[in-house]
């Protein structure tokens, strides 16, 4: 399998805190991987360490087949990234900073710049300085300077960051479109799960700094368990009514939540049996486990052996 970046015992220590722990992660060419993790999880560490903006305690990066060192100049200019909220020069205009950009990178092409601008939505803007922007305007103008010089590599720390659901539906089709029309490998973080998965080829999830697990998101998706989501006002009442009823594979997901794993169940039948049985039934159907369910399980597991 051909990794374009991969990482080896990757490590990050400060002040005597491991930020990252031997973090092994392979994005595979051309594809989409989504970096998946609570807030203060290491996504942004590893992102830093990746992009040559912190060097690494201990471990190594390889980019392009190559070890990442402080020297990587050369690599560098074969990628795009968003690390946090991208920074401007406020006083110029959006093409002014896509302009120096183009410049610092070595990077000419007749009217790429009034395409990248079209492409994400800001040619009418593109005059105009930065410190107008809207904070969702600067951050499609920093995904524009990402993919401005066409990377082979794109790493994004939350980029979608600041867009309204349209913004974000456009920006979600722009990275699908990068991937498999121009064959550039992206690296994203997200915190909304959903945005992932309808993106994400491979899932990589960090806990803690330590990263637990790479699963392809076909894998979840053929592994995903259909279950009856059951709302009821009382469950310990309506978990005895299941068990009376002979059922054994449910679970109470809260108070108010409980989820049946035996799909054969016939729903009508059910709801008739709790409302007889005066159990107060807010809503009932059969649902599919999403990359949120297998996250928040796996978290809470890592959560509990903590």
């Amino acid at each position: 399998m051909s990794y374009i970046l991969q990482t080896n015992h990757l490590t990050k220590t400060i002040n005597g805190k491991d930020l990252v722990k031997n973090a092994d992660i392979h994005v595979e060419k051309g594809t989409i991987y989504g970096f998946l993790g609570p807030n203060g999880a290491g996504k942004t560490t590893i992102m830093k360490m990746i992009t040559n903006l912190w060097k690494p305690t201990d471990g190594s990066i390889e980019i392009f087949g190559e070890i990442l060192t402080t020297k990587s100049y050369y690599l560098l200019k074969r990628m795009g990234n968003i690390i946090e909220f991208p920074v401007f020069y406020e006083h110029m205009s959006g093409i002014e900073n896509l302009k120096l950009h183009s410049e610092y990178m070595g990077y000419y092409h007749p009217n790429n710049i009034e395409q990248t601008l079209e492409l994400l939505s800001l040619s009418d803007a593109g005059n105009k300085p930065v410190k107008q922007y809207s904070l969702g305007m600067k951050q499609r103008l920093g995904i524009a300077r990402a993919v401005l010089c066409k990377p082979e590599l794109l790493i994004l720390d939350e980029p979608t960051n600041g867009l309204d659901p349209a913004g974000m539906k456009q920006i979600r089709d722009l990275f699908r479109r990068l991937c498999t029309e121009y064959g550039i490998t992206i690296m994203i973080s997200s915190h909304i799960l959903s945005e992932v998965e309808s993106i994400a080829d491979t899932i990589g999830i960090i806990h803690h700094g330590v990263m637990k697990n790479e699963i392809a998101m076909k894998e979840i998706t053929e592994q995903n368990t259909e279950y009856i989501a059951l709302s009821v006002g009382d469950t310990q009442k309506a978990a005895y009514i299941l068990a009376e009823m002979g059922l054994e594979r449910f679970k109470i997901v809260d108070e108010q939540n409980i989820r049946i794993y035996d799909t054969r169940m016939n729903i009508q039948e059910l709801s008739k049996t709790l409302v007889l049985h005066q159990v107060e039934l807010h809503s009932i159907g059969q649902k599919a486990e999403s990359l949120e369910d297998y996250f928040l399980k796996l978290t809470q597991e890592l959560g509990n052996e903590k």
